[in-house]
């Protein structure tokens, strides 16, 4: 496993395939929604993890205020279960420390808080809907 800052046009297309498998595919997000300008912001940094050479999981970091905020966390079916979703968070949060940041924030998936929660994160809001998905946003602060 290899997780990397997506630096071309090829990774981009790569994660960008992942993202319409898991959310638009699978959760039934529009692709409309799904991308959006942050996806093209120079200031926002994609990561992609490699399983054996084949892109598996992807995710992105904007800075948000005084955090960095962690978002569009996915990992293909074929590979859940086998800490790639751990590992997006890190590099994640890696990168958020590298910018100066102390802490980070996530619109978590309802389903997903417990594993959030295991790497630290809290619910700091009550449960709302986003493309028809119950969702929180969590937080975790490091020294």
């Amino acid at each position: 496993m290899k997780a990397i800052r997506i630096t071309t046009e090829q990774e981009f297309e790569a994660a960008s395939r992942i993202r319409k498998v898991v959310f638009c595919e699978e959760q039934g997000v529009p692709e409309e929604n799904e991308f959006d300008e942050y996806d093209v912001d120079p200031s926002t940094d994609h990561i992609l993890v490699y399983v054996e050479g084949q892109p598996a999981a992807v995710g992105r970091l904007r800075v948000v205020g005084d955090a960095g905020k962690l978002e569009r966390i996915c990992v293909l079916a074929s590979h859940r279960k086998y800490g790639l979703g751990k590992a997006v968070v890190e590099k994640l949060e890696s990168l958020a420390m590298e910018k100066g940041l102390k802490k980070a924030k996530l619109n978590a998936q309802v389903q997903a808080e417990n594993f959030y929660k295991r790497l630290g994160y809290a619910v700091v809001s009550d449960v709302f809907m986003e493309e028809n998905i119950p969702h929180v946003t969590m937080t975790k602060e490091w020294a």
